[in-house]
């Protein structure tokens, strides 16, 4: 895996995200999402479409691959593997059942789960939120 560069917020313009990942909690639980065909868990996060800021993104992502409705975000800090991205917080208020696109399942966990898609950048990531939250 390429090496995962942290930044601090408001030294990368936003133009340049590309990204967001978004570490979630729902009742005290990470949640992780599973796509399609495949046996490991993922943070919920993807790219930043035309059109749309990093909220907008966040918002789709979370509903998407999370079923997340309604929850309070807050950016973390900027990260860059190849490119420039956001990583966020959610704190999920309301979900709803997970819409039919490229998720098969959302688990809740309490640590990371063992198999992760992306293990070392979802383990830091994990790490930089609850280091920031206190959690």
């Amino acid at each position: 895996m390429a090496k995962v560069e942290l930044f601090d917020l408001g030294s990368i313009k936003e133009e340049e995200y590309t990204r967001i990942v978004c570490v979630t909690r729902y009742n005290g639980k990470w949640v992780y999402s599973r796509m399609k065909g495949k046996d490991t868990w993922e943070i919920p996060g993807g790219h930043i479409e035309y059109g749309e800021n990093w909220q907008t993104a966040v918002e789709r992502e979370l509903f998407e691959e999370a079923g997340v409705v309604k929850a309070k975000i807050e950016p973390i800090c900027v990260y860059q593997i190849s490119r420039y991205a956001l990583l966020c917080f959610a704190e999920v208020l309301e979900m709803t059942d997970l819409p039919n696109y490229e998720m098969a399942e959302i688990g809740f966990f309490d640590d990371e789960p063992l198999n992760l898609s992306y293990p070392e950048a979802h383990k830091l990531f994990l790490e930089v939120v609850k280091k920031k939250k206190g959690l």
